[in-house]
């Protein structure tokens, strides 16, 4: 078992013991403070967010553009995660020394003059985020507002102008069909860019049957000391409550990865002791092949995170007599089926996930 699952285990731990009553103190008293924690969206962005609303149409001052978004319950409502991309030259990125940030102490401790002084990428600005109800194709009232400060650095060494990164943000959403409108803007609101992502969150106050928050593959996965007290802007991984989480949203894997899979289920019945008693049988098809079929794994917590290694069984014959001999996946597109079984409450839910295997590591 790899080290980072034992750390999956450790907080599916945590959250079976607070998933009821605490399961995201990051956003318990979002409610009291939403009203003092909002930052007025400046009106420039406001009237630039309704330019574009009806048709969409982006402002590419700062170019970006959404790749990926999930959702992970949270203790009021659905904590949204939203992926994007932007390319390092339009961020604004400019070098700084680390010398001028080092301690008195360690001033003094002077480089050679021939060295040149180490440097980083800084950049900064503001993310904005309106959330307008969306109904019969079109935006409606204001739902939520939020501002974001944006502090990136990068190192010198893979700072690469026109490369595009992947970030992250997120923020807690009541149930209902939205439109976002998100604008990355300069420091000084000289350049704004804008988007517009259409999404829904469901309601899982009561379901009538088993739901799961969108399955998605985790790539690392730590525990941080605290959950952040407000919302921010992360390069690669995202955080949830105690978990920084880089996930795999491409769903490209090489021969020798594994899927660790990560979903929440809801409208599962627990026993009188608060435990669950739910089964998850995992198997991997190509086209109407059946692959490799997982044993039947048991889980006593609605949080699932598990790694599937990507190993079939192959019958090989020689002299000595068939065996059984455990080979890597080839090449190609596959799918993961999810079977989920509530053996408390009876009920079942089928789920799959295609993703590919590559020959080369990623």
């Amino acid at each position: 078992m790899r080290v980072k699952h034992f750390i999956v285990l450790v907080l599916i731990l945590f959250f079976t013991l607070h998933f009821l009553s605490s399961l995201c103190p990051a956003f318990q008293k979002k409610k009291e403070e939403e009203k003092s924690d909002v930052i007025i969206i400046p009106d420039k962005v406001k009237s630039l967010f309704e330019e574009g609303m009806e048709t969409r149409e982006a402002r590419l001052d700062i170019p970006f553009s959404f790749i990926w978004h999930t959702y992970l319950p949270s203790q009021q409502n659905l904590h949204c995660v939203f992926y994007f991309k932007v390319k390092n030259a339009d961020l604004g990125f400019f070098p700084i020394k680390t010398e001028e940030e080092k301690p008195e102490k360690e001033k003094k401790e002077k480089l050679s003059p021939t060295e040149p002084l180490p440097t980083r990428f800084r950049a900064s600005g503001h993310v904005f985020l309106q959330f307008n109800r969306f109904e019969d194709n079109r935006p409606k009232e204001v739902i939520r507002e939020a501002y974001i400060p944006l502090k990136l650095e990068i190192e010198a060494e893979s700072f690469q102008p026109d490369k595009e990164e992947f970030y992250s943000t997120g923020y807690p959403v009541p149930p209902g069909d939205y439109l976002l409108s998100m604008a990355i803007a300069s420091s000084d609101l000289e350049k704004v860019g804008i988007q517009y992502f259409e999404f829904s969150v469901p309601d899982i106050t009561a379901p009538e049957v088993l739901m799961t928050t969108p399955i998605f593959f985790i790539s690392t996965i730590n525990r941080i000391p605290s959950p952040p007290k407000t919302a921010s802007v992360q390069k690669e991984f995202f955080i949830y409550s105690v978990l920084q989480i880089t996930p795999k949203f491409e769903n490209l894997f090489s021969m020798d990865d594994n899927l660790d899979i990560f979903f929440f289920i809801f409208g599962a019945s627990p026993e009188e002791g608060g435990k669950f008693n739910i089964d998850v049988n995992f198997e991997i098809t190509k086209g109407e092949e059946k692959i490799i079929r997982y044993q039947t794994a048991h889980y006593e917590a609605p949080i699932i995170s598990q790694p599937l290694p990507l190993k079939k069984l192959v019958m090989t014959k020689s002299e000595e007599g068939e065996k059984r001999e455990q080979r890597n996946l080839e090449a190609g597109t596959y799918t993961l089926h999810v079977d989920i079984e509530d053996k408390v409450g009876g009920s079942s839910l089928k789920k799959t996930v295609d993703f590919e295997v590559k020959e080369t590591n990623l």
